[in-house]
Formats: C-alpha cells, structure tokens, sequence
C-alpha cells in the first residue's frame, strides 16, 4: 500500500501549574462532597476564604478522578467570575485553577468549557491584564516585603488557559480572532527579555492558533515580524529562552506566507538556524549538570539553615481602575494559608524540561515542514502510517525518478534544512537517552518525569528522520553508504532493546524510519544490511502490537525486503517463511488496513521472479488467495463505512482490484507450466 506519510504534530495542552497528581478512577462521594464545599466557598466575603478556595480546587482539578466532581456541579461557570475578583490572589489563583482544568481534563472538558462561556471572562482579564501593563509598567506589587508582579503572573496563567482551549476548540480560536487576542498577546511577548514564562506562554498559545488559521494571518504586518524575529534573535543562553527562541520559529513557520517574498530565504534560514542551535545540545549532560547543581544549592542551602524555597501559585491582573480588596503577605500563615498547596521552586529541574520540550517541539516543527497538504486531525486519527503514500511519492517525483520535495517544501527550504541539520544533529537524537541521565532521573521523584520526555525526543527524532527520508534523495543523504551506516544504526537500535516490541512510541517511529529507508534503498539498488532472520525476528513481534501503525510498517518492512530476495538465487525457503507470515496476516488480522497491507506486500514478493514462483507454488499461495478472496470482499463491506476514511476505503478498493488481477497472474502461471 505505499510508502508512509510523514505524520504531522500538534503541540498538546501546557502542563498544569504543578505536578500531575496519579488519577485513581471515578470520582466517589468524597470528592462529589469536597467539590461542593469548595465551590461554596467561592461566594465567601472573604478573599482569603476564596483564594483558599481557588487554589485547593486547583490542586484537586490536577487529579483526573475528581474533575467529574467539579465538571457535574459547573466548576466554570462557577470560578469564571472568580477571573475578575477584586482581589488580585483570587484571579490569579482562580485562573490557575481553570488552566489545571483545561490541562487535565482533556479535549471534552476544554469543549464544554468553551461552551459554559469561559472565554468572555478570559477575554476580559486578558484585555485587563493589558491595560494593567501599559498604565503601571508592570509595578502592580504584593504588599510589604514580596516583591510579585501580579499583572504578569495574572497573564500568564490567562495565556496557558488561551492556549489549552484554543488547542483543543475551534470556537475558542474563532473568539480569539474576533475580539483580537493577538494584539493583546504581543504585548505580553514584547516582555520576552525580563519575563520568559509569559513570553514562552504567548509563543506556545500562538504557535497554536496560527496553525491552519488563515483569518488571522492579515493581522502579522511588518512590526509583527519584526517583534518575533527578535524574540528568535535573543542571545541568552538559559535553556527557557532556548524553547522560546524554538517556539517562535514555529510560528514565523507558520505564518510564512505573510512574510515579504524578498525575506522569505532569510527568515527560513533564520527558523532552521534556531532549530539547529536547539538539537545541537546534549539534553543528557543538561541533565547531569542541572542535577549536580540542585544538589549543590541545596547543600549549601543546608549549609546555612535555609528550607527550600516555595514559589508562588497561578495569579492574575485586575482592571486598575475598579477598586481592589489588599492581599495579604504571603509570609503570614492564617487558618487558610496555601503555602502548602502551590508548587515548589526548583530552576535547575525547570532548565532541564525546558530544554527536552524545545529539542521535542524543534523536531515536530521540522516534521511538519516536510508535510505535504494532509487529511484533516480526524482522519489522521483514523490513519495508520501507511494509506495513499504512493500518490504522495508520485506528486514528489520528476521525470527522472528523482524524488522532490513536496509541495509545501521548496527546493532552497529543502536545501536549507538539509544543510542545517542532517544527518548528524537529528541522527544524534534518535540515539538511546543517555544512561547517566536515566539513572539519575530513577532515583529522584521530582526528576522521575523527564525520563519520559528524554525518551520523547528520542522518538520525534526518528520521526523526524522519516519524513526526512521521504523528501530527500540518496545524494542529499549522502550517497549509498551513509544509507548503509543508517541501516545499521536503526537496527542496532532495534536489536539492543530486549523488550523493543513493548515499546510502542518507539517501535512505531523507529520501523516508520527503516520502512522509509529500505523502499529508498530498494529503488536505488543499494544492499540491505538487516538479514531477513532479523527483519523475521522484527515483524513477528510487531505484529503482535496493539498499534496499527506498527503493524502496517513491519508488514511493509517484510514486503519491501521479500522483493529483493525474490530475484535472488536459493532463497525459496526463506520467500516461503515470508509467505506465510504474510498470508497469516492478510487473512487474520482485525485491522482492514493492515489486512490490505498484507495483501499488498504479498503481490510486491511473489509478482516475478522464479525463486517466487517456486515458493508461491510450494506454501499454496493461489489456492489461498482464491479462498480468502471473498472474504475480503464481505469484510469490507460490512466493516468499510463508519470503521475507516476515505482515504483508507480508496486503497482498500485498489487492493480488492489487485488481488483479483494477483489471482488471474498467479493462475496464467500455472497454465503456462
């Protein structure tokens, strides 16, 4: 069925001010009762009572089995007045609230939000906490001794919650185009040199509503551009303002066709600079030296009789003209005192995810760039890595047979990319996280979570590499060795996990890469290096994945390699094992589309050659085709529509057509004999 599309990303929702507390199942009648006490709260006179509130409802909205609690008794409608409390703790802590929300509760949460009306209160702080900058410079300050800027605290936790609903609403991106958030949120960007959360907040927010957004594309005039570019140009070197100087690549990338045709090259160049500068770092000795500095604060820390420092929880901005109830100090502990519910300060491990989420985000964008026009979010759902890529990889072909950038990639973008990045700072990402790293990670809870996002990296890079894969040539590459070497080092990566085959994430990225690089190598001739009792070893633990993707890539795998052995001498035996593998999956397995990749691979192995003859003949293979053939039909049938896209039905249907034709070759064969 083709060769693979490459997959494009989206960024998911910001994390939940905090750490994510584990979900332990429906909510019971403890946390139903706990709710409806806390929501009660909120209409308390008191704004201690209601900041107090607002902050345990935040907490507890970051634990999935209690947002139904909340969602039941319209926790929205309930805190979106709290957005514009008089007191400035209680907006911010209130917004906090929602942002966990809207984080935690997932794409149906963030619809019903919009729907309870979430934005005309967001909107309105948002637009507060604009004034409240322009009118004071930022200066509104906590009382007493803490120093806090609660304008831009306020904003940030507002522009996290913009984000998450917008990502997941097309409403919310339709209220944020008419009532012109942008303006809003370039304010709070042009704050990138001394305030780097919100800057990063704004970047994330647009690099989501500029995605397939082109209503709001007339908006980015010249100073526009020139406020991003400068934000992308920033020379600090903490790893915060690398993922911002990243985000904002994304967006001038996505907002690309607004730019001058004469600065076009320039800003490309720019974009693939910054994503190069991000990948070259070794997220790994990031680690290691945030760590040893952690241990080394907290040491002296000891040292001198210092706790850890705790920072403060989500806030929020007021309208500086309506009147304001004063906040207490922080530092005096009360019968509502929330110090203990808000997260702990800590740089070093706040650097190091900062640098793995811009390494992941750098990698998507790169993906993405190589994306042709794709089928819609729903449809990807539904599509496996496999479907209509031959007409993608004919659109990308010449005369020659010399495969192009797709559309959207030009050839000086193409050239740009490649000679910023590849192969060795995205192929230096697709290697194991390292194991000092790792180790260091497993023996501290705080810590625990990055391993999973140094694993992320890791698999964006070999998606990465695939979708490189299918926009390049062997030249651009490096010719057929550096293929060769790349062969190896997929399967090294493979072959050194005893347990790859539970890897799902990984084994679907890495055998999207090797099914990429083999039909490369196949069509220009070049020796494969992976034997066939390794790529046997590989598809027999694939195809035991509940991921259909992996499914159809190690099927593919198979199909591709087969078609090589079959114009080879004495290899019979081996073209009968693939045979009936793949036999056993067309006619077994659930999926249709891995069903018809099956098939597919099957017609590319045993379509010439007398090796394929012989053994097509010794495993029965007409016979069974023959049998099986109007089963295939009747499955689809009854499973086509409503089960798969249209997409997926196109190819299934040429399918259908080709193994009648398979069957009338494989019988003219026989006759002939």
């Amino acid at each position: 069925m083709g060769k693979s599309k490459p997959q494009r990303f989206r960024r998911p929702p910001s994390s939940p001010a905090g750490e994510p507390r584990p979900a332990g199942g429906q909510a019971g009648a403890g946390e139903a009762a706990a709710a409806a006490e806390l929501l009660q709260k909120l209409q308390h006179p008191s704004a201690d009572v209601r900041e107090f509130a607002c902050a345990s409802i935040s907490k507890l909205l970051q634990q999935k089995q209690t947002i139904p609690a909340f969602v039941q008794r319209d926790v929205v409608r309930c805190l979106g007045p709290m957005l514009l409390d008089q007191s400035l703790a209680v907006r911010e802590t209130a917004t906090g609230a929602l942002r966990n929300l809207s984080a935690c509760g997932g794409f149906d949460v963030c619809d019903d939000m919009v729907t309870k009306d979430v934005m005309t209160p967001l909107v309105a702080l948002l637009k507060q906490c604009q004034s409240g900058l322009e009118e004071s410079n930022g200066s509104v300050k906590e009382p007493k001794d803490t120093v806090k800027n609660y304008t831009e605290d306020i904003a940030n936790e507002a522009v996290n919650l913009l984000w998450n609903v917008c990502e997941c609403n097309s409403t919310a991106v339709s209220i944020f185009n008419r009532e012109g958030c942008l303006n809003i949120v370039l304010q709070y960007l042009k704050r990138f040199q001394t305030n780097v959360d919100l800057a990063i907040a704004v970047a994330s927010c647009l690099q989501a509503v500029t995605e397939d957004n082109p209503d709001l594309l007339s908006s980015f005039d010249a100073s526009v551009h020139q406020l991003l570019e400068m934000a992308m140009a920033s020379s600090d070197k903490t790893m915060e303002h690398v993922l911002l100087r990243t985000l904002v690549a994304g967006v001038l990338w996505n907002i690309k066709s607004t730019i001058p045709s004469g600065s076009q090259a320039g800003t490309v160049n720019a974009i693939l600079k910054t994503l190069s500068e991000c990948l070259v770092v070794d997220a790994g000795e990031v680690v290691i030296r945030m760590k040893e500095e952690e241990t080394e604060r907290l040491k002296t820390s000891a040292e001198l009789g210092m706790e850890g420092s705790v920072g403060d929880g989500g806030s929020v901005v007021v309208n500086e003209d309506e009147p304001m109830e004063e906040t207490p100090p922080k530092n005096t502990k009360g019968k509502n005192d929330i110090s203990d519910l808000l997260p702990c300060s800590n740089q070093e491990l706040k650097q190091a995810t900062a640098l793995l989420l811009a390494q992941q985000t750098a990698l998507e964008i790169i993906v993405n760039m190589c994306c042709n026009e794709e089928p819609s979010d729903d449809e990807w759902e539904e599509l496996s890595s496999s479907d209509e890529s031959d007409t993608f990889l004919e659109n990308s072909c010449e005369e020659g047979g010399k495969l192009m950038s797709p559309l959207c990639l030009s050839a000086e973008v193409h050239t740009a990319l490649m000679n910023h990045l590849v192969p060795k700072k995205i192929l230096e990402r697709t290697a194991f996280p390292n194991s000092v790293a790792v180790d260091i990670c497993t023996r501290s809870p705080a810590w625990k979570p990055l391993i999973k996002k140094l694993n992320m990296v890791q698999y964006r890079a070999l998606t990465c590499l695939h979708s490189i894969l299918l926009v390049s040539d062997v030249d651009c590459l490096g010719g057929a060795s550096v293929l060769q070497s790349l062969a190896q080092h997929l399967s090294q990566l493979i072959f050194s996990q005893p347990e790859f085959s539970k890897q799902t994430e990984f084994l679907e990225a890495v055998t999207s890469a090797l099914r990429a690089l083999l039909q490369m190598m196949v069509s220009h001739n070049i020796p494969q290096c992976t034997t066939p009792e390794q790529l046997m070893t590989l598809c027999e633990a694939g195809i035991q994945s509940d991921n259909i993707g992996v499914r159809v890539n190690v099927v593919s795998i198979l199909g591709i390699a087969g078609s090589v052995l079959s114009k080879l001498e004495d290899t019979v035996e081996t073209l009968k094992m693939i045979g009936k593998f793949l036999l056993e999956v067309a006619t077994k397995d659930p999926s249709l589309v891995v069903a018809g990749e099956g098939l597919d691979a099957l017609f590319d192995v045993f379509a010439d050659g007398k090796e394929a003859e012989k053994a097509a003949e010794q495993i029965e293979l007409r016979p069974a085709l023959k049998a099986f053939q109007p089963v295939f039909k009747l499955r689809m049938r009854k499973e086509g529509k409503g089960h798969y896209s249209t997409d997926q039905l196109c190819v299934l249907d040429n399918v259908k057509l080709n193994l009648r034709r398979f069957i009338a070759y494989l019988e003219t064969l026989e006759r002939n004999k």
